[in-house]
């Protein structure tokens, strides 16, 4: 099926829609419109390969619906931790954090250091993109009035998400897959702990002296948060242990425990309703709106990179071009390219397909290949759900923003992977 005239023209409906995707800054076209498209229509070819090439129906359905599995666990994650950040927007945290960080009178460089700082050491905790996402509404909330710190805190916060996710069996998905698959203990990951931080320190330090000088406007006025407030942060917390627990001590995945977390904030939310009632306070407080407010153009624009993604690897291009890679180059030429890959087709498939093809490694380069699944993304904007979730947040980062600084993001790739040779290559 690769050799046909339609497996080429998958491909090519898949580039042109990335292509529709970097330029979204000028064509004010959604990211979402182009990839869903594409979706449909490489899966229109695959079904007609499938049929040419006397596939059983039974086979191309099990295909779609691990596909729709995937993108489900996904989006019902991501839905969670979209509905707690807008509740948190709700009740003023947000704004009394802002208000909080500029009476401090820190500059905009300390900002930039305090976000990407906490990102690294959330993330391996929690998965990247909600801390992205949480980091990202704070430097929003700070920075409003100069989008170069905007873009290159948020650059920032990309980059130390993804790195410290990559040091963590449960910080990305990558590292879970890899995890499962008994290519490395437990307490292997740790290793890639010094490696990870250099990633997001070196493209930091660049990036450092171009940020504005200047101090963030001061104000004297506090901000109160909403009544509930401290509890809700409380409770997303609370949900984000709960999906740590679920996947860690039972085996369950994150998104279970997500939803779980969801119930605990529609409980609190029918207290906090029926307290009001008894207080006389009519300032209702409804989760189903904040659910609504979730960006769904960011949601469906994961649905349709995931089945382009896989509607290619269906018809073999992913696990061809691992093949020719691994046989052609070796393991350690081979394992770098797998990161430049994750900044353009999302880590997850491509993970997959190694794990499936299961070339001969060692422990070292199974690490290698963790890493540069898991920092890789960064060099693009488009290359993890980091990345994708921040451009739904700001108009300020972009595809093209983020890829005047990749050489930055590249120089801390290069040198992770230095870094581990040195440390973890005896």
């Amino acid at each position: 099926m690769t050799q046909s005239w339609l497996g080429l023209l998958a491909i090519g409906l898949f580039v042109i829609a990335y292509i529709a995707v970097m330029l979204e800054e000028y064509t004010e076209l959604a990211k979402s419109k182009p990839v869903l498209f594409a979706a449909g229509a490489i899966w229109l070819i695959v079904a007609i390969l499938a049929k040419e090439a006397n596939i059983p129906p039974e086979t191309l359905e099990h295909a779609i619906n691990h596909n729709l599995i995937e993108y489900a666990s996904l989006m019902l994650f991501l839905l969670v931790a979209m509905t707690y950040i807008n509740v948190l927007i709700e009740r003023n945290v947000f704004e009394a954090l802002r208000c909080w960080l500029l009476q401090r009178g820190f500059s905009y460089r300390q900002l930039f250091w305090i976000t990407g700082c906490l990102a690294f050491v959330i993330s391996p905790v929690a998965d990247n993109l909600t801390t992205a996402l949480l980091m990202g509404t704070v430097v929003l909330a700070v920075g409003a009035g100069s989008p170069k710190f905007v873009t290159l805190s948020f650059i920032n916060i990309v980059v130390a998400a993804n790195a410290g996710g990559a040091f963590s069996p449960f910080g990305d998905i990558t590292t879970l897959m890899v995890w499962q698959a008994d290519k490395a203990g437990f307490f292997d990951f740790f290793k890639l702990f010094t490696p990870s931080l250099v990633n997001f320190l070196v493209p930091a330090l660049i990036m450092n002296m171009a940020l504005p000088k200047e101090l963030p406007p001061q104000i004297d006025i506090a901000v109160a948060t909403k009544r509930g407030a401290m509890r809700a942060s409380m409770l997303f917390l609370a949900t984000i242990a709960t999906a740590v627990v679920f996947e860690q001590f039972f085996h369950l995945p994150p998104f279970l425990g997500m939803l779980t977390g969801l119930s605990y904030l529609f409980l609190f939310s029918y207290y906090l309703n029926q307290s009001s009632m008894r207080r006389q306070d009519r300032h209702e407080f409804n989760v189903f709106t904040r659910v609504a407010k979730a960006e769904w153009d960011t949601l469906l624009f994961f649905c349709g990179v995931i089945f382009c993604v896989g509607g290619l690897a269906f018809i073999g291009y992913l696990e061809l071009a691992s093949a020719l890679v691994y046989d052609g180059l070796g393991p350690t030429v081979a394992n770098t390219l797998v990161g430049l890959m994750s900044a353009v087709i999302d880590n997850i498939p491509v993970m997959f397909a190694i794990l499936t093809m299961n070339p001969e490694m060692n422990g070292f380069q199974w690490l290698l290949v963790t890493l540069t699944a898991g920092v890789g993304g960064s060099l693009l904007s488009i290359g993890s759900a980091a990345g994708v979730a921040l451009m739904g947040q700001s108009k300020e980062y972009t595809f093209v923003r983020h890829l005047q600084w990749s050489w930055a993001v590249g120089a801390g790739y290069a040198s992770s992977i230095a870094v581990h040779f040195w440390l973890n290559g005896a």
